[in-house]
């Protein structure tokens, strides 16, 4: 029913090139903020090596991390949209669909049970889950701390904010994933 109603209609059209722009708008501006923590600290990266205890795992390894959730989300586009929301789509503007692709195009349990059978793909989505996880966690109280919204009382709340909102998200995703793996073992 879902899937349905995320097909090729204008709202979803719409929320895909908003999403889509806000992504990239996302990806431009953290590599903007890269290169100018790059250019204040001029030649000599850093004066200490060592790395202080308050000093997040995440928040060090954000580069890593955006891309661990790029090749993800490429995964998840190549693996679902482009199978369901891209069909319809081409339908819709007059171009040529075979009648299987679109009778299967908005049935989301078909293509999620196919995808997560493979044992190779549910531990690639599982890595990017865990990935979008750690991201999630620092990006959201990080953002929130750009954006002079933290104190000392405040940016405590919004770790914990972050921590219960990333887990949920991630965890319900996940549980998607085991629950079909496991589904088609069976």
């Amino acid at each position: 029913m879902v899937c349905e109603f995320l097909g090729a209609n204008w709202y979803a059209l719409v929320a895909t090139v908003g999403l889509a722009a806000l992504f990239v708008i996302h990806i431009i501006y953290a590599f903007w903020l890269t290169m100018q923590n790059r250019k204040a600290r001029g030649s000599e990266r850093y004066a200490v090596v060592e790395k202080p205890k308050t000093v997040e795992w995440a928040s060090q390894n954000m580069l890593v991390l955006g891309i661990i959730v790029i090749v993800g989300l490429g995964l998840h586009l190549v693996n679902f949209w482009s199978k369901m929301q891209l069909p319809e789509l081409v339908h819709n503007m007059g171009g040529e669909a075979d009648t299987l692709t679109l009778a299967y195009a908005a049935n989301g349990v078909y293509h999620i049970e196919n995808t997560f059978a493979n044992p190779v793909f549910a531990v690639l989505y599982i890595v990017w889950l865990g990935a979008l996880w750690f991201h999630l966690t620092h990006g959201f109280w990080s953002a929130m701390q750009t954006l002079g919204w933290n104190n000392k009382i405040w940016i405590n709340r919004w770790k914990c904010i972050s921590n219960i909102y990333s887990t949920i998200v991630v965890l319900c995703f996940a549980l998607v994933v085991v629950v079909f793996y496991i589904k088609s073992l069976i």
